[in-house]
């Protein structure tokens, strides 16, 4: 059985602001809410996309891989049945039936160690580097990773391009989406989470792999799938970055993720 492995927000989820609803009002898509933080609806998908992932997640392995914390996956109610495996935390957390598997937190743990500079000396470095002027919050992501929650608008390209210099000497690497700026340990990757779900799945190549991101932080993951898709929007799209098994969509927003789950479908049997 094919195994789908998609990254969540802005590729299949969308909150309000990354909508991209680019049609009159009249002719907007039915909107589903997948999503309601602090009492408030956060992330949706169209009607038709939810219809298409419903589906797949009854003739596939439908996995979700997010860079969430296993705490704001858990706010996320997808259509279908719950997925038997979730990737959280860029990869740092393998969930089983819902479950975190110690298993493999630790095996996370010792790569992390051994490639990559500790969190608190990178943590440190983005406290001092940070401008007031434009940082909102500075966040720890599961002892795992950090993150900046910024003014978009605000945050010069010169900083996060010497950011990213700085961590790259130090086995990390910079992801900005939307209002957040990730530090995230090069160890620490989807596509080897993904590699232990295709192994414990046990199937003869599991049929394949599919796979959707827009974010630089999803590239291994696209890179080590069989087929995988892009969306108009994001990191990846501004890079106009590809590969010759990567569908890079014209779609954007919203429309994406319901293109991205209506050509996946067309590629099950």
């Amino acid at each position: 059985m094919t195994i789908i492995a998609s990254d969540l927000d802005r590729t299949l989820i969308y909150s309000p602001a990354a909508l991209a609803l680019a049609v009159p009002d009249a002719a907007a898509p039915r909107l589903l809410c997948v999503e309601v933080y602090e009492g408030r609806p956060l992330s949706f998908l169209t009607e038709t996309a939810a219809a298409f992932l419903a589906d797949l997640a009854g003739r596939a392995h439908f996995v979700p891989v997010t860079t969430r914390t296993r705490e704001q996956y858990g706010r996320v109610r997808l259509p279908g049945p719950p997925p038997r495996y979730a990737i959280c935390a860029n990869g740092g957390h393998l969930l089983v039936d819902g479950e975190a598997d110690a298993g493999w937190r630790a095996r996370v743990g010792r790569e992390l160690a051994a490639g990559s500079a500790p969190l608190a000396e990178v943590r440190a470095h983005l406290e001092r580097a940070a401008d007031p002027a434009w940082l909102r919050k500075l966040r720890t992501a599961e002892d795992l990773f950090a993150y900046l929650v910024v003014e978009r608008a605000a945050v010069p390209e010169e900083w996060l391009k010497e950011l990213g210099e700085w961590a790259e000497g130090r086995g990390w690497s910079v992801s900005a989406q939307g209002r957040k700026v990730y530090a995230v340990p090069r160890p620490l990757t989807k596509s080897a989470a993904v590699a232990e779900v295709v192994r414990r799945v046990g199937e003869p190549a599991a049929d394949g792999v599919l796979a959707a991101g827009d974010s630089l932080l999803d590239t291994d993951l696209l890179l080590a799938a069989d087929r995988a898709w892009r969306p108009g929007h994001g990191e990846l799209a501004a890079r106009g970055w590809t590969a010759p098994h990567v569908t890079a969509l014209d779609e954007r927003g919203v429309a994406a993720g319901e293109e991205i789950l209506r050509q996946m479908a067309g590629c099950l049997p």
